[in-house]
């Protein structure tokens, strides 16, 4: 094999549109994004149709782009990466069918790679003395799980969300607290005005399910809290319940992690996902892991949230361990970690 492997990587899986070069699967030669927050403010939340055409308007842009940042041209790319699941469906098709046409026409090898699995490898990208097995702890808009890392490409979850993932419950506590999308920036800013024990709400811990996490309970806790306040017209501090609001999910997620570590007896945990740049939650974490001799791994905020360069990292690993798919890949919107098309 050849000394250094250029991996071509494409992100289309919701709402960023991304492209990124990568080289042996932790330098980053190029990451382009482009982002349809500002667009999808206007309604709440993502709109799957709106996220679809907008990917495809930009598509070809950010890859031209990448491959200019990177100072690249296609014959200089070993393989094309790129995610074919989980997300939306519109989404990732339009990544997908790009990525199978670029390749087929340069004549490169196709590798399709999981969402959750880039979201793990972004940690590679900053830590070149990160290797598995370890736990990582994903925490994103549409997933929450706690990941045993054994070695690269393989992953055993030990632990995910019954319902709501913590993203989620951000994002719909925010709209009800008046703050907007995308809310976890927004509640973590108001946090930091509150008082993270000003409420007692919920912790939720499932006996049949130890590293399982449950989001909707404290959810409905908090809208039952404003509701309540309203109905007795008292005056609601809106930086108190984001603030303990926060304290809950990180307490959750926190000890599962924690019970993780302590119960498989690994000395590495990281965290991945949007949710990971919120630093009450990587604080948190850390400081957990740092008590019990953990060493605890995490990316920059460019890297947590959804872009193409930890799709690159992932994408390298499944390529040197001889991952290939043909031209019949197609987007699995409800792909599960481990499966393979």
């Amino acid at each position: 094999m050849k000394q250094d492997i250029n991996i071509l990587a494409i992100e289309s899986s919701c709402d960023e549109t991304a492209a990124a070069v990568v080289r042996n699967g932790r330098q980053v030669l190029s990451n382009v994004i482009s982002s349809q927050i500002e667009l999808h403010k206007l309604y709440g939340g993502v709109v799957p149709e709106i996220a679809s055409r907008k990917h495809i308007e930009k598509i070809n842009q950010v890859v031209t782009e990448a491959l200019k940042q990177a100072e690249m041209t296609l014959p200089q790319i070993d393989a094309v990466a790129v995610t074919y699941g989980p997300g939306l469906v519109g989404a990732l098709l339009v990544g997908v069918a790009f990525a199978k046409a670029l390749a087929f026409g340069a004549g490169k090898p196709l590798v399709g790679v999981h969402h959750i699995e880039g979201h793990i490898s972004a940690n590679y990208i900053e830590h070149p003395e990160l290797e598995p097995p370890f736990l990582c702890l994903v925490v994103s808009g549409g997933h929450t799980h706690l990941v045993k890392v054994a070695d690269y490409g393989a992953y055993e979850i030990l632990g995910q969300t019954r319902d709501d993932a913590a993203g989620e419950a951000f994002d719909k506590v925010a709209r009800a607290i008046g703050l907007g999308y995308p809310g976890g920036p927004k509640v973590e800013m108001l946090a930091k005005e509150g008082n993270p024990q000003a409420i007692p709400f919920p912790r939720a811990k499932l006996e049949d399910g130890p590293y399982d996490f449950s989001f909707s309970g404290l959810k409905s806790a908090v809208l039952n809290y404003l509701n309540g306040a309203q109905m007795r017209e008292e005056q609601v501090c809106r930086a108190d319940v984001a603030a303990s609001f926060q304290q809950a999910v990180s307490d959750v997620l926190v000890q599962n992690l924690i019970r993780g570590v302590e119960t498989f007896q690994i000395q590495k945990a990281a965290i991945a996902g949007g949710v990971a740049s919120n630093q009450t939650i990587r604080k948190a974490a850390e400081a957990a892991c740092r008590e019990r001799n953990c060493q605890f791994y995490y990316p920059s905020p460019i890297y947590c949230t959804d872009n193409a360069a930890m799709i690159g990292a992932a994408g390298y690993y499944e390529y040197i361990a001889g991952t290939r798919h043909d031209w019949s890949l197609n987007a699995v919107p409800n792909l599960k970690l481990g499966e393979r098309q």
